[in-house]
């Protein structure tokens, strides 16, 4: 389709005319996403073209085929200068039914048509793509408090209308992502962390039975439904913005502690597919990441389904689909930094401030030691996993890796090296300062680590570096003849002589070397001082003359 037939006929007023093309160029370019060079100038014009038509049509069926086309084109960030200005977000906040400063849009009604809510979606997706691929769009977004009034569309918002509130909550996510500024509005202005936390409750079904344990899920529930599993996670990653600003101050530790209960339930629920299950635990892991270590007892504090008594009557079972899920993106090998370290980081500080967590983590991944035949790196338990990586080329990896199994013994180097030998925790203690053995410095309960019998009498023969029994290497010389022991003799005679001759050689070189370059350091010492000489009225021709002899 030809963008200048597209142009003039936008040009002469025709919308009726431009719809049509309009809707055959959506058709023809619908999955392309790279765009030709010569046409860029036109583009740009199109895209002033349809934010004109924008502004004078209120036909429904023709306001959704500009959008889409507006859409297709902002794909391309070299033509989005006519939309990331105010004009241009304030006109498709408008069209979106957004409430931003400098303009009043109109509230999303229960009762309107589809094909108004199709324009509404589609202002949504473009506001999504323009914010994503224009950096002027983003301020300008901000100087509008754009996402101050996504918070109140999602206030209206039914369940009825799941593409409007599924790209809402994109649109904040992006907004939140992009722009530290807005983040900060979002938790102390507008009130989107509670926003937030009340769609996650709504669209979860989470039902409390105590002030942050909800009811579990029944063996026989069915999955999350997608729809609902696509709006949780998109109301994840804005949460996961937001938090990121500071949560330290206490007054907050309800309504985080209450974030923290949905997580836990969240974690208990399937989805449809092990991938989106596993996608929706990763979202769920970044966001408890965020929140304050003191506020992640509600993970274990379960008071009305109990727990188990070896510990305390804590609830393990998040902790235990925590170490699930740690071992699965290990088993992966791809990833480790975006996809590992996040939980072992969660786990690693949950441990270092909650001792049951830490005594369980310790009984699963560091039990008991009784076959020490094999080095820790070997073999196909967690504990093995982990030593691998504390030898692995990412610095994070690796890091996170040493530093959960270093808060698994107490921060203990003697019990350290018992699991993973001084080879593979060196990097972890020359970073710590502990190369010569101690404690880290957090305190943590005095009760000891009690040895198996198999590894008390096998401990005197373990060699501390690789962490395992090393086999006796057989003696070369026992199945030799005496003429081979005094030939073998000779010649290491030979070759202690020969490098003895090679190494006064060098040594008698290396002393040239030095006193040639003596000599021209006086050489050079005595240059500058006649040079001085020069310089004076009273100093004799004669002496430069000697000099330059």
């Amino acid at each position: 389709m030809s963008l200048t037939a597209i142009l003039s006929v936008i040009d002469g007023g025709d919308d009726k005319g431009a719809e049509k093309l309009l809707q055959k160029y959506n058709i023809e370019n619908s999955h392309t996403f790279a765009f030709d060079h010569k046409e860029e100038d036109a583009r740009i014009k199109l895209c002033q073209g349809l934010l004109t038509v924008l502004r004078r049509s209120d036909h429904p069926l023709c306001q959704s085929t500009c959008l889409e086309t507006l859409r297709i084109l902002s794909r391309d960030k070299r033509v989005l200068g006519p939309v990331a200005t105010k004009e241009g977000i304030l006109t498709l906040a408008g069209l979106a039914r957004i409430h931003v400063t400098g303009h009043d849009g109109e509230p999303l009604e229960e009762a309107q048509s589809t094909e108004e809510e199709r324009v509404v979606v589609e202002a949504l997706k473009c506001l999504c793509n323009v914010v994503f691929n224009s950096v002027p769009a983003q301020q300008v977004g901000a100087d509008v408090k754009l996402a101050e009034g996504l918070c109140a569309r999602l206030h209206l918002v039914s369940s009825s209308h799941h593409e409007v509130g599924l790209f809402s909550l994109r649109l904040l996510f992006l907004l939140s992502a992009l722009r530290t500024d807005v983040r900060g509005m979002l938790q102390k202005e507008a009130g989107a962390v509670r926003l937030l936390t009340d769609i996650l409750e709504r669209t979860l079904d989470v039902l409390w039975v105590g002030p942050y344990e909800a009811t579990p899920p029944k063996p026989e529930a069915l999955p999350i439904s997608l729809e609902n599993n696509e709006l949780a996670m998109e109301a994840l990653k804005a949460l996961f913005n937001i938090t990121m600003s500071d949560s330290s101050d206490e007054d907050n530790d309800h309504q985080l502690r209450l974030i923290a209960g949905i997580m836990r339930h969240l974690l208990m629920l399937k989805t449809h597919t092990e991938d989106k299950t596993e996608e929706a635990h990763s979202h769920t892991i970044n966001l408890l990441s965020n929140l304050p270590v003191r506020c992640l007892d509600v993970l274990i504090d379960i008071p009305v389904q109990g727990g188990m008594e070896a510990y305390g009557g804590k609830n393990m079972d998040i902790v235990q689909i925590l170490l699930d899920f740690m071992e699965k993106r290990i088993d992966k090998g791809t990833n480790y930094k975006e996809g590992l370290t996040p939980v072992l980081s969660l786990m690693t500080e949950s441990s270092r401030y909650h001792r049951e967590i830490r005594r369980y983590l310790k009984t699963q991944v560091l039990p008991p030691l009784k076959d020490v035949k094999e080095r820790p790196e070997i073999g196909c338990t967690v504990r093995n996993k982990l030593v691998r990586l504390m030898t692995h080329i990412d610095m994070a990896v690796k890091q996170g890796a040493a530093e959960f199994l270093f808060v698994l013994c107490k921060e203990s180097v003697d019990n350290l090296l018992k699991y993973t030998g001084y080879g593979n925790a060196a990097g972890l203690l020359m970073a710590r300062g502990l190369l010569a053995g101690g404690r880290g410095e957090t305190q943590y309960s005095s009760d000891e680590d009690s040895d198996t019998e198999e590894y008390k009498s096998a401990k005197p023969f373990i060699n501390p570096i690789t962490g395992h029994i090393e086999h006796p290497m057989p003696n070369p010389m026992d199945e030799m003849t005496e003429e081979q022991k005094e030939y073998e003799a000779q010649k290491l005679v030979s070759m202690i002589d020969e490098l003895s001759r090679w190494t006064l050689s060098s040594d008698m070189k290396w002393f040239e070397t030095l006193a040639q370059l003596g000599v021209c350091v006086c050489t050079l010492a005595a240059g500058r001082c006649l040079i001085s000489l020069q310089t004076q009225e009273d100093a004799p021709l004669s002496i430069h003359r000697v000099f330059e002899s």
